[in-house]
């Protein structure tokens, strides 16, 4: 069963990741980038069009250092909602991660405990619903 579900799960999970990134892969543009450290918090500098933007640019398990040169992705209509773009943040995060294995194991168990135990007349039930089924002659 495992060799059916992997291949299905990395297939959904890399769609769903391809294309739900914010801003989009395929119509943002990127820029450069440097770090700089404002009140302890790091922070992503990039110019377009004459104007200075500053995006969030911490995350967990990321070690960035100041004046550390980035790339940047940003949506052309919308430079304030810019990403850094990397692996480990952008295309990988932390909470679709963590989502994407629990819950289907948390639904996988929750079915287990529900169709493990029957009572007895559902066992009854269905032994009546085997005997009642019409089988053909030949298959």
């Amino acid at each position: 069963m495992i060799k059916i579900i992997l291949p299905f799960y990395i297939i959904c999970f890399t769609l769903y990741i391809f294309f739900t990134r914010q801003p989009d892969y395929e119509d943002g543009e990127f820029t450069n980038g440097i770090i700089h450290y404002v009140n302890g918090d790091a922070k992503a500098e990039f110019i377009t069009n004459k104007t200075t933007y500053y995006i969030h640019a911490a995350y967990p398990f990321r070690h960035l250092k100041e004046n550390e040169n980035l790339v940047i992705i940003y949506d052309t209509s919308n430079p304030t909602t810019a990403a850094v773009y990397t692996w480990w943040g952008y295309w990988l995060q932390w909470q679709e991660l963590l989502a994407s294995i629990f819950i289907p194991l948390i639904l996988y168990f929750a079915a287990k405990e529900i169709t493990g135990n029957p009572t007895p007349q559902a066992l009854i039930e269905e032994l009546e619903m085997k005997k009642k089924i019409k089988r053909r002659k030949y298959n």
